[in-house]
């Protein structure tokens, strides 16, 4: 099974760290460029283990995905529950740990996939592997962006002084319109989602 990884040094904490991978509209469009919009489902305020994401990425797919993990300040796993037809299965895993330098965060993201049809597997694959390389590459450098903004992360310390363990508010959970902030950025890959590296679309 294809996997695609990208890590990055961020120059805070842990736990600030995964707070600002789980900001939501519309703070989350300042640093994601992998999506377009992104909203909780069936009336949830706010990520954990089991709740379930819509996401419609940049390139205009729509995927749905489910938490399998939620570990702050470590580690978030999801997996495709309906998404893009040639995915068979995709996943994904969020990890954040200490740096050696201190108040700094290693985050290592990974996605697994499968396509189909079978009998197209072995070219679908290569090719996934080479746009989800891309992809990941450029969410993560958005992530460290935003990790730098002081806007992302007020809305990341709001979170955690808030004692929700890094995650984002209700208060912030709004559609993106014509008025979201600027973009500075779906939910997750074996079932990688469950191992502790990291989502597809709604991470």
């Amino acid at each position: 099974m294809p996997v695609v990884e990208a890590v990055t040094t961020v120059a805070v904490p842990p736990e600030v760290a995964f707070a600002v991978s789980q900001t939501v509209a519309p703070v989350r469009y300042r640093w994601d460029p992998f999506v377009r919009e992104q909203h909780f489902t069936d009336g949830a305020t706010r990520p954990g283990k089991g709740v379930r994401t819509f996401t419609r990425s940049r390139h205009g797919l729509v995927m749905i995905s489910e938490y399998v993990s939620f570990a702050p300040p470590t580690n978030v796993g999801m997996k495709m529950v309906r998404g893009p037809w040639f995915f068979e299965m995709f996943a994904g895993g969020w990890r954040f740990a200490p740096a050696p330098e201190p108040g700094h965060t290693v985050a290592t993201w990974r996605y697994s996939f499968r396509c189909r049809p079978a009998f197209l597997r072995p070219i679908a694959d290569r090719i996934g592997v080479r746009l989800l390389t891309r992809d990941i590459r450029r969410r993560i450098a958005g992530y460290a962006a935003g990790c730098a903004d002081p806007e992302v992360l007020a809305a990341a310390r709001a979170a955690l002084s808030g004692g929700m363990d890094g995650t984002p508010r209700a208060a912030d959970l709004t559609p993106r319109g014509a008025d979201s902030a600027p973009r500075g950025a779906d939910s997750a890959p074996r079932d990688a989602a469950d191992d502790d590296a990291g989502p597809p679309s709604g991470s």
